[in-house]
């Protein structure tokens, strides 16, 4: 497995693996830059196919937490960790307790929170052994209800804001009436984003791996259900993605009808050339970590000393950030994936 001449590896500062033979554990932890701040990104915990895949994961994933800090305006690095192994069948007290003790023992310039496959509970076991972890303090939350440091509320309200904005953009409407959006994942992002896309008028098409998300969403905001192969090609005109990334690729993108993309998912493009591809089939692509960055906006301010009225404003400049993107995307001809690389890379490599 190479790391150095790997596609994904860029120039990233540190990369750990860790093994912890009693409990299971296996991890790996990617510091990509910390020229802002120390690197902050999820803890994700996957059932990935190879060693391979997970490598892939951590590279793409924390490289793209240095251009979502640096677009959010924050003090901030990027990094990411993985955990191999199943959610529902694999994770034990025991195996946090080591993860916690990994973290620990790479230092500080690491800060790890909640992501696909941990929750907050998980990240307290962890909390107990070492201090670098975020995303665990019970507080008020963005929507004024208790919070006990879940930023699933808080990504989802930012993508909220930026499909929104994405919508006006290229639509031309503030009214989200009657308008058609499939979500591919309803997990705790995805779920939450249908609730705001409901409350606005929205009429919604879903799709998860767990039957009971779909139905929960089918239940309770009269969501249509969606098989996992038609969801990408339905006739609507929003797609938001919010499960896992590569979903926008050689295969998927000439069956998208949807006029806009804009999900909480990590990653959505396979490979860079789809930006362009995209442009060339019409569809505005609001890029996922500008979109999705509610979650560590939260996340920061928890650490600097929270405030939520603060914390919802500043997630609402996620929409000054995308409009900027998209008129840059406009007047240069260029993709907007690569136009937020470039406006991020203004940023952090100062």
């Amino acid at each position: 497995m190479s790391v150095f001449s790997h596609p994904e590896f860029d120039n990233h500062e540190q990369l750990a693996f860790f093994c912890d033979e009693e409990t299971g554990l296996q991890a790996i932890i990617a510091v990509h830059n910390t020229n802002l701040g120390p690197a902050l990104g999820g803890c994700r915990m996957w059932d990935y196919a190879s060693d391979e895949e997970a490598l892939r994961d951590v590279l793409r994933l924390s490289k793209g937490m240095t251009y979502k800090s640096a677009l959010a305006n924050l003090k901030l690095g990027g990094g990411k960790s993985v955990i191999l192994g199943d959610p529902r069948k694999h994770k034990t007290e025991d195996l946090l307790a080591a993860m916690g003790r990994f973290l620990e023992r790479t230092g500080d310039q690491y800060i790890a929170a909640e992501d696909s496959g941990t929750s907050v509970p998980d990240l307290q076991v962890m909390n107990r052994y070492t201090n670098n972890v975020a995303g665990v303090t019970e507080r008020t939350g963005i929507d004024d209800l208790p919070c006990n440091g879940d930023p699933s509320p808080a990504t989802a309200y930012g993508t909220f804001v930026g499909l929104k904005t994405a919508v006006k953009y290229k639509l031309g409407t503030d009214d989200l009436t009657g308008l058609k959006v499939a979500i591919q994942g309803v997990g705790n992002v995805g779920y939450r984003l249908a609730k705001h896309l409901k409350m606005a008028g929205a009429e919604l098409f879903v799709t998860d791996i767990h039957d009971e998300q779909v139905r929960l969403a089918v239940t309770e905001l009269d969501a249509t259900a969606v098989s996992q192969s038609d969801i990408l090609s339905l006739d609507v005109d929003v797609l938001a993605p919010c499960a896992l990334g590569a979903v926008l690729n050689d295969a998927t993108i000439p069956r998208i009808k949807a006029k806009v993309i804009a999900g909480a998912a990590n990653n959505m493009l396979a490979h860079a050339r789809h930006d362009q591809m995209l442009l060339d089939h019409g569809i505005l692509y609001a890029p996922d970590y500008v979109v999705n960055a509610g979650g560590i906006i939260d996340i920061y301010y928890e650490r600097i000393g929270h405030e939520h009225n603060a914390v919802r404003a500043h997630i609402e400049t996620i929409a000054d950030t995308l409009n900027e993107i998209f008129q840059r995307s406009d007047n240069s001809g260029r993709p907007t994936g690569e136009i937020a690389n470039i406006l991020a890379e203004e940023r952090f490599m100062k």
